[in-house]
């Protein structure tokens, strides 16, 4: 948990941090695009001896709007302030995504919220941010109003990798297609989930590779399949490797998708205990086996694998 951030949950915020650089979006997975983004604000709070907002939503708009969006983050909120800490963020305002919210106009957003409430000095935003009733708001009308609320308004060009314009929805296909080294270099880390170990079948016990059960919740699904892992325990710093199936396990015709993680050199009880697991190399696709040899054997080649990835 990062205790330095103040979080605001509204932007009723104190007066300390008003007059501040604030960037607005999800954020979803902090990728290199956002972390570009972060650094150039930065380099101002160096400069003016200021502050560093995070003004972010929840749920994520498209997830409000869209109710049948389940599995769809990259990062969850905790996983997000980590991410801010590193970035100089001095506060971070979470505002509950509702209908009323969804009804303030594009120019109430900026005249009421921005600027009368926050009195930003700075807004950063991406080249296509929308915002507003039914979005109608756009970087052409915050340029607009920044002479007249006196603020100034950054808009840095997308980044790009090989042509292509870095973005969250452009990292979800990665992953949920299998292409996770590509994935994490665009993160630039390890792409890693957490969540609370849940009672299972038991089913790796019988197999002869125990493994925690983990409800992914609202991430989104990775290519299902066998996936070589590092994972973290709360209160204990040592990191763990391991080997971890995200799917539906077809051998025992399972329904619901669901992420089992075997811990290498590691003895405990660990149900009811969140562990963040991160995604290091994806070994092969999910299949489906014959009975329990068939399964214990390839498990066994996984597992070796695994052991030897760096």
């Amino acid at each position: 948990m990062v205790n330095n951030i103040k979080k605001y949950k509204d932007y009723k915020i104190n007066k300390i941090h008003k007059k501040s650089i604030i960037l607005i979006g999800n954020f979803d997975g902090l990728h290199l695009g956002h972390q570009k983004l972060f650094r150039a604000a930065r380099k101002i709070k160096k400069k003016y001896k200021t502050k560093i907002g995070v003004f972010t939503f929840y749920p994520m708009p498209k997830m409000f709007f869209n109710k049948k969006i389940k599995n769809y983050k990259i990062s969850n909120f905790e996983q997000k302030l980590n991410y801010f800490k590193k970035f100089g963020v001095d506060f971070i305002i979470n505002k509950k995504f509702n209908k009323k919210f969804s009804k303030i106009s594009c120019h109430d957003f900026i005249i009421k919220i921005l600027s009368k409430e926050l009195n930003i000095k700075y807004i950063f935003v991406s080249n296509n941010f929308r915002f507003g009733h039914n979005r109608k708001g756009n970087i052409k009308l915050l340029k607009y109003y920044q002479k007249i609320y006196n603020y100034k308004l950054i808009t840095p060009k997308p980044f790009k990798k090989e042509k292509k314009i870095i973005s969250s929805t452009y990292i979800r296909k990665l992953l949920e297609r299998g292409y996770l080294n590509k994935a994490n270099k665009l993160l630039n880390r390890n792409w890693s989930v957490e969540g609370k170990v849940e009672k299972g079948r038991k089913i790796g016990r019988k197999v002869g590779f125990p493994t925690c059960n983990i409800d992914i919740g609202n991430y989104v699904i990775s290519k299902p399949g066998v996936y070589a892992v590092n994972v973290k325990i709360p209160k204990i710093k040592k990191k763990y490797k391991g080997i971890a199936n995200l799917g539906y396990r077809p051998t025992f015709k399972q329904k619901k998708i669901l992420l089992e993680v075997n811990l290498f050199n590691f003895s405990g009880n660990l149900y009811n205990k969140k562990l963040s697991v991160e995604f290091l190399k994806f070994i092969r696709g999910e299949r489906k086996f014959k009975g329990f040899d068939d399964l214990r054997n390839q498990i066994k080649k996984d597992v070796l694998i695994a052991k030897n990835i760096r």
